[in-house]
């Protein structure tokens, strides 16, 4: 098992990455409404959505219901202080982080 971080800031933005020899852009965007949160989209080298509008909260895969799409990965977010704390408007990529364990 390997675990790495995808490096994010509080704002929303893109990141190309490569995961198991796979270019992916992950898409993170903050939803500004009731029960507010961080937002993923994954999408091909292409651009073509993969998986979309998925909320990046604590304590289990982000992905695991993505399963039957065969990614190879896992998505697992975490807060520094409290590991079951959903990242906050400001902290994403400060004291909440997105890794990646395949």
């Amino acid at each position: 098992m390997n675990l790495y971080e995808i490096p994010l800031q509080a704002t929303n933005q893109s990141e190309k990455i490569s995961i198991l020899g796979v270019s992916y852009t992950i898409r993170t965007y903050y939803c500004n409404i009731s029960d507010s949160g961080w937002v993923l989209d994954i999408s091909d080298s292409s651009g073509t959505a993969i998986v979309t509008g998925i909320p990046m909260t604590t304590g289990n895969d982000l992905l695991g219901q993505f399963a039957y799409l065969g990614l190879g990965f896992s998505l697992i977010v975490a807060t520094d202080s409290d590991l079951t704390a959903v990242p906050t408007f400001d902290n994403l990529g400060s004291a909440s982080h997105l890794y990646v364990v395949t």
